[in-house]
């Protein structure tokens, strides 16, 4: 499987542009490499999409729910 086939599976899995997918990443593993998830070397090795939303949204709406100040 290319890279550019691997992006555009995430991204209708997931929802998210290819683009988005691209900046993210990701990578086939290797059948015969053993991953070890508590290791600090490797990184996260998942994404909370749900958090990744969140804090999109948070950054899109801040200030749009600014109160004017009586002054």
């Amino acid at each position: 499987m290319k890279q550019s086939d691997l992006n555009r599976a995430v991204a209708l899995a997931t929802g998210e542009t290819i683009a988005t997918v691209k900046r993210l990443g990701f990578l086939l593993a290797e059948p015969h490499e053993t991953v070890d998830p508590d290791s600090e070397t490797l990184g996260p090795q998942i994404i909370d999409w749900d958090e990744l939303d969140n804090q999109r949204l948070s950054r899109q709406t801040e200030g749009l729910n600014h109160v004017p100040s009586l002054v």
